[in-house]
């Protein structure tokens, strides 16, 4: 989405809330961006203060990464809109049947899609599209 910058990427969330606030016009992926952000209230205090952009987050410390999360949100609807892997929007629909709720329904998935980016990156090989799915069709299960 912005490369391995976590700066920029971390700019890219407080323009577009910032602009949003400032009912500013706003390129397409700002306003997904600003979409999922207002479904985040938790993190508005956050992208108030550009200075807190510089915090880590660590398990460690018993934080979730903001940032990573609401990326991750936007993998999903990036996922859902070119349908890709294939048979993603079939089991979307199904996780948003079972949940009612396409907010919920997105971070259901974010279990998976979690899952096995953090397999890829510890074992240093690409994302296994067939391990995320069979996890995504174990939520129904």
């Amino acid at each position: 989405m912005f490369g391995n910058n976590r700066t920029e990427l971390r700019q890219m969330f407080y323009r577009s809330w910032q602009k949003h606030q400032q009912q500013q016009i706003m390129e397409p992926l700002e306003m997904v961006i600003a979409r999922i952000i207002e479904l985040h209230p938790e993190y508005h205090a956050l992208l108030e203060n550009e200075k807190a952009l510089e915090q880590d987050y660590t398990p460690e410390m018993g934080q979730t990464n903001p940032f990573l999360h609401m990326a991750m949100h936007i993998s999903i609807q990036e996922q859902l809109s070119t349908q890709r892997p294939s048979g993603i929007n079939q089991l979307h629909q199904a996780i948003l049947k079972k949940t009612g709720d396409a907010h919920d329904a997105e971070h259901q998935m974010m279990e998976c899609l979690g899952k096995v980016m953090w397999e890829a990156q510890s074992q240093n090989r690409a994302l296994d599209e067939n391990a995320y799915l069979d996890c995504l069709k174990q939520i129904n299960n």
